[in-house]
């Protein structure tokens, strides 16, 4: 079943799922619906997207949302202020992944996507202490690399440098 997976990164993103949230569960996945989404439909979990907000603007809306869990993959680092958003999250999991800065690489910046760039490079210290600083406790954490099919210097460096970071954090949550 995961050998039908289109990525490296979609098959260790489910698994680090399952790892933390087993089907069938209820996710708030930020973002717009895309094919990992239904990559998760396909693995037994309902899935509610946000529908294109400005989560920058409208940290708030996830709040409208009962659910298991929010997931948050390759989102965070396109926001100015993830920590408005992550503080409103009203359930008690998340589980999110983010490209991690490479030292050999430049940020992330779409010439012809406004919504297509990444503000937030981050390392992994300093994604833990945001997900810290807005409430979240880190239970678990894992890296993978992402080779490419390639010939050079920086394919080489992508075979053995982690570029993805998957948390999953908990929080106390008032009813």
């Amino acid at each position: 079943m995961y050998s039908k997976l289109p990525q490296k990164r979609f098959k260790h993103t489910l698994e680090f799922l399952q790892k933390h949230l087993p089907a069938p569960a209820t996710i708030l996945d930020l973002g717009v619906r895309n094919s990992f989404s239904e990559i998760m439909e396909q693995h037994g979990y309902t899935v509610y997207n946000t529908n294109g907000e400005d989560l920058d603007l409208l940290p708030q809306i996830v709040k409208d949302y009962n659910v298991d869990a929010v997931t948050a993959f390759e989102i965070l680092e396109h926001l100015i202020a993830p920590f408005n958003v992550l503080r409103e999250i009203n359930t008690s999991k998340i589980i999110t992944t983010i490209p991690l800065r490479l030292w050999f690489k430049s940020a992330y910046r779409s010439k012809t996507d406004m919504w297509d760039r990444h503000y937030h490079e981050f390392e992994d210290w300093q994604y833990d202490w945001l997900l810290e600083k807005s409430g979240w406790k880190i239970i678990d954490r894992e890296k993978w690399t992402s080779p490419v099919r390639k010939i050079g210097f920086r394919p080489v460096l992508r075979t053995y440098t982690p570029r993805y970071y998957a948390v999953y954090a908990e929080k106390s949550i008032e009813k």
